[in-house]
């Protein structure tokens, strides 16, 4: 030590973190993204997921804009480990089912914004039913004069083709 340093003091210990309240569970949408989406002009490119999530990644419903052409969704991204907030076309989504969440890190992450959830697991089924519908509706008409690409690896596609 040199006569300029001056001695380091001893840390002084954190104080406790407040014990988080606990959440009331919540009735939300789950649903997973897409493997593979068309894309460019003609939808004659593919790519996995979208930007955010991995194909197949599980999301839950959070708020829908837009006359539900688009979802505001949590998930966890490609890159990282904490829940997001993301906005994602329906038509990237697929398997929608009503689920009661308890994870505290969703719920704390549904909480930001003012989305109550569903008041039951019936008002929920019903409105997956109809997401259902028009994700498909949504992935259908999206190219609707042009043909898909060879080999097509779009939900589409791999839905309809047989497993090996």
């Amino acid at each position: 030590m040199t006569g300029r340093e001056e001695p380091l003091e001893p840390l002084q210990p954190l104080e406790p973190l407040e014990p988080l309240e606990p959440l009331e569970p919540l009735w939300m949408l789950a649903a997973n993204v897409v493997l593979w989406r068309r894309h460019g002009e003609g939808g004659q490119g593919q790519r996995p997921g979208t930007r955010m999530f991995k194909g197949g990644s599980k999301v839950y419903v959070h708020y829908r804009t837009n006359g539900w052409e688009e979802c505001q969704v949590i998930g966890r991204p490609r890159h990282g480990r904490p829940y997001r907030l993301a906005f994602v076309a329906s038509r990237h989504l697929y398997g929608f089912r009503p689920r009661l969440v308890r994870s505290p890190a969703v719920l704390r992450a549904a909480a930001s914004s003012d989305f109550g959830g569903f008041r039951d697991e019936a008002e929920a089924r019903e409105d997956a039913v109809a997401m259902e519908h028009l994700a498909w509706e949504l992935r259908s008409g999206a190219w609707p004069d042009w043909p898909h690409p060879e080999p097509c690896h779009c939900h589409e596609c791999l839905t309809l083709r047989p497993h090996r």
